[in-house]
């Protein structure tokens, strides 16, 4: 069950917004597929990331994919504790998990996302 609290782009990742700030992740689908996570490379902090574009780099045992910012912005933090432990992301990809916080440059894509509903209406969509 996806968090009915965060916003959801089409590349499985998520954005948990809190004013003008949001915090990214990967959705638990997205994690699945992957399969076991063992290494994940994170922009620095003050690096701008767009919407739709890719931020980071997540590697799995099955393969090595691009994370795409669901919104665009300047990382102002960075999850420490999935660079070191990248199998938190497997484990908890809603909450220990996350990526990246970021400071929202353009508050309006948020409408382009989608509720949790119409995520899970994608999901079904793809199977």
């Amino acid at each position: 069950m996806n968090p009915r609290n965060l916003k959801y782009h089409r590349e499985h990742d998520w954005a948990r917004v809190e004013g003008d700030t949001a915090v990214f992740g990967i959705t638990d689908y997205a994690q699945e597929t992957l399969g076991e996570i063992v290494f994940i490379e994170l922009p620095e902090v003050g690096t701008d990331v767009t919407a739709g574009t890719p931020y980071a780099e997540v590697e799995s045992v099955k393969a090595v994919s691009d994370v795409y910012a669901p919104l665009s912005g300047s990382v102002i933090e960075v999850n420490e504790e999935v660079v070191d432990a990248p199998e938190l992301i497997n484990e908890s990809p809603f909450e220990d998990g996350w990526l990246i916080k970021v400071r929202l440059s353009d508050p309006s894509e948020i409408d382009d996302l989608m509720t949790a509903e119409e995520y899970e209406e994608l999901l079904r969509e793809e199977e």
